[in-house]
């Protein structure tokens, strides 16, 4: 059942009285906007939506993965190219006091078998709703306004559509919190980037992050007619992917994905969306190696596949001695010819480490996150932006990435304390 967004009353506004305008209701933009309000700052929430707090809500559907519960060095290394600004954030706002944060709302939290960190009640409804229960209760009240649609600036005025038309307002600060462009129909569509570009500031293109791809073989692109009609939509089970990233490291995780229409999508596929996605913009291709059996050794497959199957076919002798069938079985007639696939050294091989060749990432709306957007050099160690002072961005459209598992979550909810945090020194100095 699809969760139900929480709605928000209109509040009107007084121009003069807005300290800071927080432009966007994800986790980044509600954090910020929380710790201003518990410093006694005067904040105005703006988001096109008509709740706030959306693709927060989807992605808590199946269970909201608030953060991780592994060591520090080893979370922060998540972040690849980006760990050391990243670390920064989460030295002041990491995974523990994310926990601490939940608690203080009434909501426990456990640590699940892969070091997962989940509310107790796996929802994020209930969380939602007591964090914005606190903002309208703080001492300075937070204030919402719903579909109002951030069209720039005119005139040093932020200027809105909203359903009682244009809207301009001159807050003293701003908060720029408005997502990547993955999702778009929850809000983040990435049309800010135009925006910011025209005002100097520099942001990277926005690339699609832990996502999907199409595949490539011997069928030329996607899978063979029979292949997508059989098994789309089918999971790869108790497999091992091996890949290479760009620095020419070897990587290998267990886990299970997807297979789709044209290619593959799921959480194995994730951990190695960065490195695949890279190495396509570089080359124009991308390969990683799947290990159908990764608890059996090569010698035993070796040996099971070439005991003698008598009058039995291949596809009989691999499911009696291996286990082998269905999606499996499938993959490596997808891959090997008629020859290989009964050469029993090659064949063996290949159930160890078949090869899958990927030529695209999935569009970047039905990523996961996003990866590029504004250069962590185009603003200062507190977020703000060096060609608009007192100007500060937060989340997912800062260029940093990170795998699915609370990393996400974590530094977007990290980034908007920082900057909820410098804001209000910012405004105390002046």
């Amino acid at each position: 059942m699809p969760c139900m967004p929480i709605p928000e009353r209109f509040s009107p506004f007084d121009t003069e009285s807005i300290a800071v305008a927080v432009i966007g209701g994800g986790p980044a933009g509600l954090m910020a906007a929380e710790v201003l309000a518990l410093r006694g700052v005067s904040v105005h929430v703006f988001d096109a939506m008509p709740s706030v707090g959306r693709k927060f809500l989807l992605a808590g559907r199946g269970g909201l993965n608030l953060t991780h519960a592994e060591a520090a060095p080893a979370f922060v290394s998540r972040f690849g190219a980006q760990s050391t600004p990243v670390g920064e954030w989460l030295n002041d706002f990491g995974a523990d006091q994310l926990r601490t944060w939940a608690q203080s709302l009434g909501i426990d939290t456990f640590v699940g078998s892969s070091g997962r960190v989940f509310p107790q009640e796996m929802k994020a409804a209930p969380l939602l709703r007591a964090w914005l229960h606190r903002l309208r209760h703080a001492a300075v009240p937070v204030q919402f306004h719903m579909r109002h649609r951030w069209q720039g600036w005119s005139e040093g005025a932020l200027v809105f559509d909203s359903p009682q038309g244009k809207r301009q307002l001159k807050p003293k600060a701003t908060v720029l919190a408005l997502g990547g462009a993955s999702w778009p129909r929850l809000g983040s569509d990435g049309s800010w980037v135009a925006t910011l570009r025209e005002h100097g500031v520099l942001v990277n293109e926005l690339l699609p992050a832990n996502c999907g791809f199409d595949v490539s073989g011997r069928h030329g692109q996607g899978w063979s007619a029979f292949f997508a009609d059989k098994f789309a939509g089918q999971p790869f089970k108790t497999v091992a992917m091996r890949w290479q990233d760009t620095a020419g490291h070897w990587h290998r995780k267990q886990g299970e994905f997807v297979a789709t229409q044209t290619g593959v999508e799921g959480s194995l596929i994730y951990n190695a969306s960065r490195e695949l996605r890279d190495q396509l913009l570089r080359v124009g291709q991308a390969t990683f190696w799947l290990d159908l059996l990764p608890d059996k050794s090569l010698q035993q497959v070796q040996a099971e596949v070439s005991y003698p199957r008598g009058s039995r076919s291949l596809s009989s002798h691999l499911k009696s001695r291996l286990g082998l069938d269905g999606i499996k079985m499938a993959l490596l007639h997808e891959v090997l010819d008629k020859a290989d696939i009964h050469n029993p050294l090659l064949l063996a091989e290949a159930i160890k480490g078949v090869p899958v060749s990927v030529c695209r990432t999935r569009p970047l709306a039905e990523a996961i996150s996003t990866a590029g957007g504004v250069a962590l050099e185009a603003m200062n160690p507190h977020l703000m932006l060096e060609q608009l002072p007192g100007v500060y961005c937060a989340g997912e459209m800062l260029d940093w990435e990170a795998p699915t598992g609370g990393y996400l979550l974590t530094a977007s909810m990290s980034s908007g304390y920082r900057v909820g945090q410098a804001t209000a020194e910012w405004l105390a100095e002046r």
